[in-house]
């Protein structure tokens, strides 16, 4: 498949990524295996999966160590990498939002240290915080990108009104926010205002936590172990967990037509989409990876693409009216 440019930069990268918060976000999820993780991460290093999308805030710094180790065995300029940051952790572990120039500043230089690399392709403000302006904290790490430490910028969990005031100078890149087929109301007025000034905009948790994968169905529910982050997920409430198993049902059929897993249609469905850029579903397997990745392969006819946004009531469908 074509590249993807990333905003306004000459970075450009392959449509699926690899979003990592599975590799090293002991904080996130229970049971997860170092070595397993670096397995994942080499095996999308040798698919031509260019794209790997990291944070602070996966095992506060665990899962950029561990993508640092895989880098250093392999050809940096082969692979993207982005990461996040804006999250101050104190002596008690109390965790608060901090976006001034000085604390992303070091924020920067501690990823780099973390990923044994001397520039980040991206990085992100993670969460604005309530007191920074945002054009300051973007002109911070625009700073940063003069000095050779990050080529390209962005923002992630930011709003219309804060992404508009972040790149009041024209800085912002990327906006990385959550969106997927179950979860589109939060998008309805920010992705034509990114498509219309050239900013990329990338999707986390494309698999609505799994949701989308269609491991699931009426008659398997899922179930969470203590500590699992999806717990808290509105969509696994018993008030709406039946009726989304129920809507991805109706791609199961869908899927069979192109000898292809649920999993792998959404994938399709969102690399077919003029207004989204490079997709990073997570991967807790190297298997898990590969499966991913023959997602590239497919292609959605226009009709079925259309028969899917019906399906989750896309917004696009309202933005054309």
């Amino acid at each position: 498949m074509a590249k993807i440019q990333i905003g306004r930069t000459e970075l450009s990268v392959n449509p699926l990524g690899l979003g990592t918060n599975k590799i090293g976000g002991y904080n996130l999820f229970p049971n997860l295996d170092d070595e397993v993780g670096k397995k994942v991460i080499q095996s999308a290093i040798d698919h031509d999966v260019e794209l790997i999308d990291t944070a602070f805030m996966y095992g506060l710094g665990h899962s950029e160590e561990l993508i640092g180790e895989v880098l250093q065995k392999n050809d940096r300029h082969k692979v993207v990498v982005a990461t996040k940051g804006a999250q101050q952790v104190a002596a008690d572990g109390t965790v608060t939002l901090n976006n001034t120039p000085e604390f992303l500043t070091k924020s920067v230089d501690e990823s780099l240290q973390r990923l044994h690399t001397d520039y980040l392709d991206i990085f992100y403000i993670h969460f604005p915080d309530q007191d920074t302006p945002k054009a300051e904290a973007v002109g911070a790490l625009q700073r940063l990108r003069e000095a050779g430490k990050l080529r390209a910028i962005g923002v992630s969990n930011f709003n219309l009104d804060q992404v508009k005031e972040a790149d009041a100078d024209g800085y912002v890149d990327l906006v990385e926010n959550q969106y997927n087929l179950l979860q589109q109301n939060a998008v309805k007025e920010l992705l034509p205002y990114l498509s219309e000034q050239h900013i990329s905009f990338v999707p986390y948790e494309p698999f609505a936590a799994a949701l989308l994968t269609g491991r699931y169905a009426p008659d398997n529910l899922p179930h969470f172990e203590e500590g699992d982050h999806r717990l808290n997920i509105d969509l696994y409430k018993p008030d709406q967990l039946k009726a989304n198993v129920a809507k991805v049902e109706q791609l199961k059929p869908i899927a069979a037509t192109y000898h292809a897993t649920v999993a792998q249609i959404v994938l399709a469905w969102y690399m077919k989409n003029p207004l989204i850029g490079p997709v990073i579903p997570g991967a807790r397997t190297p298997e898990q990876l590969l499966a991913n990745v023959q997602s590239e392969g497919l292609q959605l006819s226009d009709s079925d693409y259309k028969i899917i946004e019906q399906i989750f009531v896309s917004f696009f469908e309202n933005s054309r009216q």
